[in-house]
């Protein structure tokens, strides 16, 4: 996958909301397939064919017994955390990775898929992209395309009292069209319960976590006022497809579902991100940037930590790592590598660190000038200079470009990443008479907070316990 940055990212969300703001309906609007692509730059297909074959299966056999069944439907399993699904024009239904951790069985994710199909066969993806556009969407579409959990907070902010009653119509709709496809396939349409209720379990630990910073936390389907299996309409319309006529009743294929799900990555996949050639990573440092592309790269002699060079070894820009002081990073320049004068001197924070950056003039031992850039940057308590030369003087004002590119690009790695390079993954275990849910998170390293999620993803938030010979699910590396 290519690396987009943040400013593609917004600017990609942007379109989309103008686009539905601007003309709703006109020829300019998005299609499926143009939401399809600008999506897949952004968070790509999950690597895994088989639950890609199940998800496809499953959504062909709904709408095989929807009003659409001659039409042709995209279903595509996108490989983001989110506990999130949604659909958009000619029939584009996506569902993401980190959904399938909180799923259970087969007839869960049924539901779900059915809730799409029915937000599609019930032209409710028509009536989102018409006059008043639901915020709802909106939000939907930044936070898939953006990244950004703050753009679609703002966004639910802005239109909160429209999503909670257009919203709430649309919603309802689908889960009672969704429940009579679940029907007529013969599954229990109380999974689909089930599965809102783990939903809003999840809604609502996402608003504690996030009620010490004030923010609204976007969700699916997150339009119940109370819990969905005390919501009366909600049991209503399930309660009306569980009396339709179906053929044989199907069990709701969990040993299948866990069979597909074992070892599923749980949060971040940082295994699957594409890392750049030119890229110079250092996991005990914790430090990362990017050479200019197509540049070669090699350890430099101490205390140089990489020297990268052009593809035609005419320009070279290395990197070192000393110890810092209490000085700026201006001071440094000066004080520490007794830099003389500095041309076009300025501040920089990439990755929002310290640092300054400005071209020296440098005489070599043939007596000729050449300009040489030079930057500093602090983390924690090194100072990381860098050093960019050409061969050719007359080369640099070009090659000076990238250095600038290039220095800019340094950011720190989280630990999050660390850990990504060993992910978590779900596992399924049989509970004991002893099992706990604390005793859980104490084997298996887990964080405090861990116990929580641990209820909402088995269907016990907030406060049961797994059952002696309960299958539950747990994330462990």
């Amino acid at each position: 996958m290519k690396t987009v940055g943040w400013e593609r990212k917004i600017f990609l969300a942007c379109w989309f909301v103008l686009t539905l703001i601007v003309s709703p309906l006109s020829a300019g609007a998005p299609s499926g397939r143009e939401i399809y692509e600008e999506t897949l730059k952004n968070t790509p297909i999950f690597n895994d064919p088989a639950l890609i074959a199940y998800i496809n299966k499953l959504g062909r056999e709904i709408v095989a017994v929807s009003d659409m069944a001659d039409e042709k439907f995209t279903f595509t399993l996108l490989d983001s955390p989110e506990l999130n699904a949604f659909a958009t024009a000619d029939n584009y239904v996506y569902v993401n990775r980190g959904l399938l951790n909180y799923v259970s069985n087969e007839a869960q994710l049924a539901s779900v898929i059915a809730h799409e199909v029915a937000h599609i066969t019930c032209d409710h993806v028509k009536e989102r992209f018409s006059k008043g556009t639901s915020n709802q969407v909106l939000s939907t579409l930044i936070y898939v395309l953006s990244g950004s959990g703050d753009a679609a907070e703002a966004a639910m902010a802005y239109g909160q009292a429209n999503v909670r009653s257009f919203g709430r119509r649309q919603e309802l709709e689908a889960d009672e069209v969704g429940a009579e496809y679940m029907a007529k396939l013969g599954y229990d349409v109380n999974e689909m319960l089930s599965m809102l209720s783990i939903m809003k379990d999840f809604e609502t630990l996402q608003k504690e976590q996030a009620k010490s910073r004030g923010a609204i936390r976007p969700t699916y389907h997150g339009v119940f006022a109370s819990h969905p299996r005390n919501d009366a309409r909600l049991r209503a319309v399930v309660s009306k497809a569980s009396k339709l006529s179906v053929g044989a009743p199907k069990e709701n294929g969990a040993i299948q579902y866990r069979e597909l799900t074992q070892d599923l990555i749980w949060g971040n996949n940082f295994l699957a991100r594409e890392t750049p050639a030119a890229r110079y990573s250092n996991m005990t440092w914790r430090v990362r940037f990017d050479l200019p592309e197509k540049w070669s790269k090699t350890a430099g002699a101490a205390p140089i930590a990489v020297v990268g060079e052009s593809p035609k070894k005419n320009a070279t820009l290395s990197m070192m790592r000393l110890g810092r002081t209490a000085q700026s990073p201006e001071e440094y320049l000066f004080n520490q590598l007794n830099v003389a004068a500095i041309v076009g001197g300025e501040t920089i924070s990439p990755a929002q660190l310290n640092g300054f950056t400005g071209t020296v003039k440098e005489t070599d031992t043939d007596g000729n000038e050449n300009t040489v850039r030079v930057a500093v940057i602090y983390y924690k308590l090194h100072a990381y200079l860098f050093r960019g030369e050409v061969s050719n003087p007359v080369d640099f004002a070009d090659f000076d470009k990238l250095f600038v590119e290039a220095i800019n690009s340094f950011r720190t790695i989280s630990q999050a990443e660390i850990d990504g390079q060993q992910p978590q993954k779900v596992h399924y275990i049989r509970a004991t008479i002893n099992t706990t849910f604390d005793g859980l998170a104490k084997h298996f390293n887990l964080k405090r907070s861990d116990v929580a999620v641990l209820r909402v993803i088995n269907g016990l938030y907030p406060a049961g316990e797994p059952k002696a010979g309960q299958i539950i699910k747990v994330f462990k590396r």
